[in-house]
C-alpha cells in the first residue's frame, strides 16, 4: 500500500503529531511506500495563514530546512521496514513561486513532489467558505469564474513546474456546495476544455494523477478529482497514485476502502506509486487492482468494497 501526500504536527500548524509518529503508524498499518510532503516556505508575509500570524518568513525557511534533516534521517533509520520518500507539496500563489521552488530544489534533494494549487487570485480556495467566496468575488463572482481561473493558474503551475503528483486535482470544488457533485462538462462546457487541456498535459509528461481521499473525511462522497475527471483522466491514459493527504496520525489511510470501491467500480484496472531503486532515485512501479485488493493492509477494515 502506498500515499504520495502526508504532512506532521511537527512541520506544519494545521497538521498534529510527530512524523517519526506518523512514520511508524505508517509501518505498523502496512505501507510499504509513503511519502513525506511538507509544505514549502511561502515567500511573502501576505501569503500567511491566519494560525501563522506571529511567524516570518525566515520562520517557515528555517521550519522546512529542519523536516528535509529530519526526514532524511527518518529514510535511513526505517529504511529497513518502509519505502520513505522524502519531498514536499508546492504552493503556487503567483508566478514567483516558480524561481522559489526551483531554488529549493537546488539546495535540497528531493525525491518527488506534490504540485498543488490551494489559492485563486492570491486568495486561499479551501480554508473556509468566505474566503472561497472571497476568491470567487475577485475573479468575477461567479463559480463558474472561479473554476475558470482555478483550472488556469492550475495550468501555469503544471507547465512551470511538471510535478511528480498533481494534488488533489479539483480542489476548487471543496465549497462549491451547489455546484460541485454536477459534471463539471455538462455545466460549463469551456470550463470543461481547461480541464481536459491539463489531463492532456500531465498524461503528455508522464506525472501523477492522485486518487486524494481527504476529499471523503471533508463531506464528498468521492475523493479529489470527482468521478466525471477520474472518468476523463482513464480516457486519456494517465495514472494514477493513492494519497490520504492525512495531517496526523488518525487519517493515515482513511477512507481508502471507499476509494477503492469508486476504482474498482469505474473499472480501473492499475494503480501506480513510486518507489527508489537501487540507487535511490525514484521510479515509478504499478500495481494491478486485481492483486492490490489481495493485500493485508485491508484487513484492518471493517466494512470493504
Amino acid at each position: 500500500m502506498h500515499s504520495h501526500h502526508s504532512h506532521s504536527g511537527d512541520y506544519v500548524m494545521h497538521a498534529k503529531d510527530h512524523l517519526e509518529d506518523i512514520v511508524l503508524r505508517a509501518i505498523e498499518m502496512g505501507f510499504t511506500t509513503y511519502c513525506l510532503t511538507e509544505h514549502i516556505p511561502r515567500n511573502n508575509p501576505e501569503d500567511m495563514y491566519p494560525e501563522e500570524d506571529k511567524l516570518t518568513v525566515n520562520d517557515l525557511e528555517t521550519t522546512f530546512a529542519k523536516y528535509y534533516k529530519h526526514a532524511r534521517e527518518l529514510q535511513i533509520k526505517y529504511a529497513a521496514q518502509i519505502t520513505l520518500l522524502v519531498g514536499f507539496e508546492t504552493d503556487y500563489i503567483r508566478p514567483d513561486y516558480k524561481p522559489l521552488i526551483k531554488t529549493l530544489q537546488n539546495v535540497y534533494k528531493f525525491d518527488m513532489f506534490v504540485g498543488s494549487i490551494h489559492h485563486v487570485a492570491a486568495i486561499p480556495i479551501d480554508y473556509d467558505v468566505q474566503t472561497w467566496e472571497k476568491a470567487m468575488a475577485k475573479v468575477g463572482g461567479t463559480p463558474k469564474n472561479l473554476y475558470a481561473a482555478y483550472f488556469d493558474e492550475q495550468y501555469n503551475m503544471l507547465t512551470d513546474l511538471r510535478p511528480t503528483v498533481v494534488g488533489h486535482f479539483d480542489l476548487v470544488r471543496l465549497f462549491s456546495i451547489a455546484d460541485s457533485e454536477k459534471p463539471i462538462e455538462s455545466q460549463w462546457p469551456d470550463v470543461w476544455e481547461k480541464v481536459v487541456r491539463n489531463v492532456e498535459f500531465v498524461v503528455r509528461y508522464g506525472g501523477l494523477f492522485e486518487l486524494n481521499s481527504a476529499a471523503i473525511r471533508k463531506g464528498w462522497s468521492e475523493p479529489y478529482p470527482r468521478s466525471d475527471i477520474i472518468k476523463l483522466i482513464m480516457e486519456k491514459g494517465g495514472k494514477f497514485c493513492l494519497s490520504d493527504d492525512s495531517h496526523g496520525l488518525a487519517q493515515l489511510g482513511l477512507n481508502y476502502h471507499k476509494v477503492m470501491k469508486l476504482i474498482i467500480d469505474l473499472g480501473l484496472k492499475e494503480i501506480y506509486y513510486l518507489d527508489l531503486d537501487d540507487s535511490g532515485e525514484a521510479v515509478v512501479r504499478k500495481d494491478e487492482i486485481a492483486k492490490l485488493k489481495d493485500d493485508p493492509f485491508w484487513t484492518q477494515y471493517e466494512k470493504l468494497w
